[in-house]
């Protein structure tokens, strides 16, 4: 007897156990961890746009450090938007609900441009790691533009 292809096995596990766990994650909580997520992006954000404006002096290490934890946590924000939580403590706009596919398009850019941020900073370019992170920064500004309340 032949065993099925291990990989869409683990697919389908995974996407049943992502379903089970979401069941059971209160939408309070949920939105409490993405906040907590951006929190983390926005306090490793802060240096590097600091060193990139020329505020502090550049450092490649610390640079290196902090574009690798936002892009560690970049993917782990839309795991927090999951239904029922559109209401609630957030500052979400409901444009996130009604246009699911340009919302998670744009976090997905995100996600892109915190990875090629953080690959550059492990390379040492400063002048491509100053322009990654501009666009980095307008691939997060896109989604606050049209999808949070200030």
């Amino acid at each position: 007897m032949r065993l099925p292809a291990p990989i869409p096995v683990a697919a389908v596990l995974a996407t049943a156990f992502t379903a089970g766990a979401w069941a059971q994650v209160k939408p309070e909580d949920a939105i409490e961890y993405r906040k907590s997520v951006f929190t983390v992006v926005k306090w490793d954000f802060g240096p590097m746009a600091a060193m990139v404006k020329g505020k502090i002096p550049f450092d490649a290490m610390q640079f290196s450090a902090h574009a690798n934890r936002v892009a560690n946590m970049a993917p782990r924000a839309l795991e927090g938007f999951i239904p029922g939580t559109d209401e609630g403590d957030t500052r979400a706009k409901p444009e996130i609900w009604t246009d699911w596919d340009t919302f998670e398009s744009r976090m997905q850019t995100f996600v892109d441009h915190s990875a090629r941020l953080a690959a550059l900073a492990g390379e040492g370019d400063e002048a491509a790691i100053k322009k990654q992170f501009g666009e980095t920064g307008k691939a997060c500004k896109a989604c606050h533009d049209d999808f949070r309340e200030d």
